[in-house]
């Protein structure tokens, strides 16, 4: 189940994650299961992060994000360099307000 974004919620989840520090990084290991529970975990919690993925090459990186956006239900909304933001809404208590689409 992946969230599917408007142009205007993607603008408007860009300017809000402006301002945040990554939170997790994917080192050598790749995605392991831990690493996909964190990040879970994470978006459950706050619904927009920052993760930092250091990889060799951009199609590695890109693979990277895409599998770890996938296998935790997530939208990407931006990739910068090493540098991914992912959404997803939480199930309990949401705090992020989406514009209509």
């Amino acid at each position: 189940m992946s969230t599917v974004l408007t142009a205007a919620q993607n603008r408007f989840l860009r300017g809000q994650a402006h301002d945040l520090k990554a939170m997790l990084q994917v080192g050598g290991k790749g995605v392991t299961d831990a690493l996909v529970a964190e990040i879970d975990g994470a978006l459950e919690h706050h619904e927009l992060i920052k993760i930092k993925v250091a990889a060799a090459d951009r199609d590695e990186r890109d693979q990277l994000i895409a599998r770890i956006a996938e296998s935790a239900g997530a939208a990407l909304v931006q990739r910068i360099g090493h540098v991914a933001v992912l959404y997803r809404p939480s199930k309990d208590r949401r705090q992020i307000v989406l514009p209509r689409a």
